[in-house]
């Protein structure tokens, strides 16, 4: 494989991506402010080029696509320096902080003839695939209602709140499954660390059809939890990707018969065989083909561009104006 991609930080999360794109043997250059970032990813990946300032990759035309891991508060800006240097770009979510930035770099993309990706990991792991399989061939039957669980300690951020943060990947998962975006987006929260900054965050969501579903995230929790359930009216589904086993299918039914009371028919839960991957890498894989063939990504801009208008409606919400 060509080595053509720069990582763009390689600090918490952008040292993921080292490891990936070293293994895929696509990375070019590694780009971080921090020299003993730089310095620590050293000695785990001697040869590999590290540099402090990217003026020499904007300049390299072997340096066909970037990688951007900073911080979120840093996305629209840089992923708009490397459209105009005429780079393709995978920026992490969130794409930007706003739906103007948003739109603003989806249009630069178009300009440009740039691919423009959206690290909304999720939509590459094997569990949501089969789990988006599964709803597409009419095994789950009309879906009734999603919610997901997005729970941890930590990391806590200053630069961004949790709906930030978290809800993304669950925002992103939910409008993949439905293939349509809400009518009505409410919100509500809490902060207790910082001012202002959302430690907890409750996102209802309500579809055409009398679809509903909820997105509840925490970086106050007493332990690790990442759920996501579909209920059906087949079939109901929960991804658990804290699970050694992902995906837990309950063929339960509820049952009218006669105009009499509803009857509930239990059944026991099996699990999906997987042939598991890991996300980042299917992530990234992605990308270089779609460097390579000039396709839209699965996660291009337009789709980060949807979840940003859903995060800007909660945060409108979460701030008391309606929706």
């Amino acid at each position: 494989m060509e080595k053509n991609i720069a990582l763009i930080g390689a600090g918490y999360w952008g040292k993921n991506h080292l490891k990936n794109l070293y293994k895929l043997g696509a990375l070019h250059s590694v780009v971080d402010a921090d020299d003993e970032i730089l310095a620590e990813r050293a000695r785990d990946y001697p040869d590999v080029n590290y540099i402090r300032d990217d003026g020499e990759i904007m300049e390299n035309g072997d340096v066909k696509g970037v990688v951007i891991a900073a911080p979120a508060r840093l996305h629209y800006d840089l992923a708009k320096r490397y459209l105009l240097a005429g780079k393709d770009v995978l920026v992490e979510k969130p794409l930007a902080l706003t739906v103007q930035e948003g739109e603003d770099l989806v249009g630069l993309a178009e300009q440009q003839g740039r691919v423009l990706m959206v690290g909304h990991i999720l939509q590459y792991h094997s569990a949501v695939v089969a789990l988006k399989d599964m709803i597409d061939r009419g095994e789950v039957g009309d879906i009734r209602y999603i919610y997901s669980n997005r729970l941890n300690l930590g990391k806590l951020r200053v630069e961004e709140n949790v709906l930030w943060s978290f809800a993304p990947h669950d925002i992103s998962i939910i409008l993949m499954l439905l293939g349509r975006e809400p009518v009505r987006v409410t919100a509500s929260g809490a902060s207790y660390i910082t001012s202002d900054i959302y430690d907890v965050t409750v996102t209802n969501l309500e579809f055409r059809e009398n679809v509903k579903g909820h997105i509840f995230v925490s970086w106050l929790h007493p332990y690790k939890e990442q759920k996501l359930v579909v209920v059906g009216t087949e079939k109901m589904v929960l991804f658990d990707d804290t699970s050694a086993e992902k995906l837990f299918i309950y063929p339960h039914r509820v049952d009218c018969e006669n105009g009499g009371a509803p009857v509930v028919q239990k059944a026991e839960y099996y699990t999906q065989d997987l042939d598991l991957k890991e996300p980042l890498r299917e992530e990234l894989v992605h990308f270089i083909d779609c460097i390579e063939s000039r396709k839209a990504p699965r996660t291009d801009g337009n789709e980060g561009l949807q979840v940003l208008r859903i995060l800007e409606r909660a945060e409108k919400s979460l701030k008391g104006e309606i929706d």
